[in-house]
């Protein structure tokens, strides 16, 4: 599977950092992309910098030459992780200013997996209206909300329960977190 990794602006760096330590390049081709201000806050949030396993291939913003550009080679999947609410609107509006933009606009038109994992609050009319027309057009939304019926012990346990969805919705098979019992007879 081709899968491309946008990481923007929005706080949650460790989402994506999380998300790519469970995204094998040897079994999926793992492609990343850094929106202007991700490289802000992931110098601000992980300040060690993003780790990044051997085979994930990076491109430039600016680039529109990346194979994924085009819906004539286009990928299985793009995960936008965390995604900011400007980035959101300019996806929903069609905007495909720079390479992660113009790929998000490739998967939505190829019908291709979107997944967005927008991490702001509270949200405003707008936001909603935005929401509505991603999932109109075929888009995934797993907000950052994290689950806490498994008692987590650290960050990363919160974490984990956000990017195990992420990998559910791609689908790539993971025990990041625990699953919901079923109810004892």
């Amino acid at each position: 599977m081709k899968i491309v990794v946008a990481i923007t602006g929005a706080s949650g760096a460790l989402y994506a950092q999380r998300l790519l330590d469970h995204l094998d390049p040897v079994e999926h081709q793992v492609h990343l992309i850094l929106s202007s201000y991700a490289h802000q806050v992931l110098q601000e949030e992980l300040p060690e910098g993003l780790r990044l396993r051997e085979g994930v291939q990076t491109h430039s913003l600016k680039s529109m030459n990346a194979p994924f550009a085009s819906g004539s080679s286009v990928c299985d999947a793009m995960v936008i992780i965390p995604c900011s609410m400007g980035t959101l609107g300019r996806i929903a509006h069609g905007h495909g200013s720079d390479l992660l933009l113009r790929t998000a606009d490739v998967v939505l038109k190829e019908n291709r997996k979107l997944i967005l994992v927008p991490r702001e609050t509270p949200i405003s009319l707008i936001h909603v209206k935005n929401f509505e027309l991603l999932l109109l057009a075929g888009a995934t939304l797993i907000p950052a909300n994290p689950h806490f019926y498994h008692r987590p012990q650290s960050i990363m346990d919160v974490v984990d329960t956000v990017v195990s969805r992420v990998l559910d919705h791609l689908p790539i098979p993971n025990t990041l977190s625990p699953r919901w019992r079923a109810e004892e007879e």
